[in-house]
């Protein structure tokens, strides 16, 4: 049984550990968003996101720290798309035969 020839296309370790890093960095970033919206900064008396009717007794000062958590997952899930269009969806089209 023949070996195999490395590709030339193999990206280093170091750059796939960063790579992996990267994404599970934005990853974690979603889930703790998530997290402090839906199950952390609850209203009153407890509840589950979506507000509905609780959203009218909120504190100015919790609805407004629900908004940058939110906003801050907003970003991170833009982040990862654009991030993983760049470097694994792109590629894959740029390499198709024509």
């Amino acid at each position: 049984m023949a070996d195999a020839a490395p590709s030339k296309n193999r990206v280093p370790l170091f750059w796939r550990v960063v790579h992996a890093a990267i994404v599970a960095n934005l990853l974690a970033e979603i889930a703790y968003a998530g997290w402090m919206v839906l199950f952390v900064l609850v209203p009153p008396g407890g509840g589950f996101a979506p507000l509905g009717r609780a959203a009218l007794a909120l504190p100015h000062d919790l609805m407004m720290t629900r908004r940058l958590y939110a906003l801050e997952a907003w970003v991170a899930v833009a982040g990862l798309s654009v991030y993983l269009g760049v470097t694994e969806i792109a590629p894959r089209f740029w390499k198709r035969p024509r």
